[in-house]
């Protein structure tokens, strides 16, 4: 049966959270600071977080320092998973990643369902790995966030998971979770 095996020890990530924005500050960003908020609520290390405009080359000049940081094992991005012309962040990561993982966008897509319905369609949140770490990212808005957190990263994220979690793909704990 899957979920929590409270015999096990929790294992807390290192995180870095990216707004993905040309509008949003530290005091507007709802969606990063939601993300933050969940993350250190549930046991994890905020390690770094940015705000950085829609624009490629940006994206990839704050995820390639922070890939280089042997703490930060996940990456949560927000914004710039739409159509509209300035939503960037798949063409931005996704030449950054060695693996996708295709799971993370089908269950975002039927938890996002169940609060927006068919507009989930118009998301093109994904998630892969790129050198050791996980990178996750999700649309801009509070809501997504929470359809991401709630029921899916929360649970992917937690050492405890059973059968498994990402704890088991990190290097630092491949033997202890695996």
């Amino acid at each position: 049966m899957p979920g929590i095996d409270e015999m096990l020890t929790f294992y807390p990530l290192g995180v870095a959270v990216l707004t993905i924005s040309d509008t949003r500050t530290f005091e507007t960003d709802t969606s990063g600071a939601l993300l933050v908020e969940r993350m250190q609520s549930a046991g994890h290390k905020l390690i770094a977080r940015d705000i950085v405009k829609d624009e490629i080359e940006d994206i990839r000049v704050c995820l390639r320092e922070w890939l280089e940081n042997p703490e930060i094992e996940i990456i949560l991005t927000t914004g710039g998973t739409g159509f509209s012309p300035r939503d960037h962040t798949p063409e931005a990561v996704k030449p950054l990643l060695k693996r996708e993982m295709d799971g993370f966008s089908v269950a975002f897509h039927q938890k996002s369902m169940q609060s927006v319905g068919v507009a989930t369609m118009q998301s093109r949140a994904f998630a892969g790995q790129a050198g050791d770490a996980f990178i996750f990212c999700v649309p801009g808005s509070p809501g997504a966030c929470r359809d991401a957190w709630d029921g899916l990263l929360e649970l992917e994220f937690d050492s405890r998971h059973k059968p498994c979690s990402i704890a088991g793909a990190l290097p630092r704990l491949r033997d202890v979770c695996a």
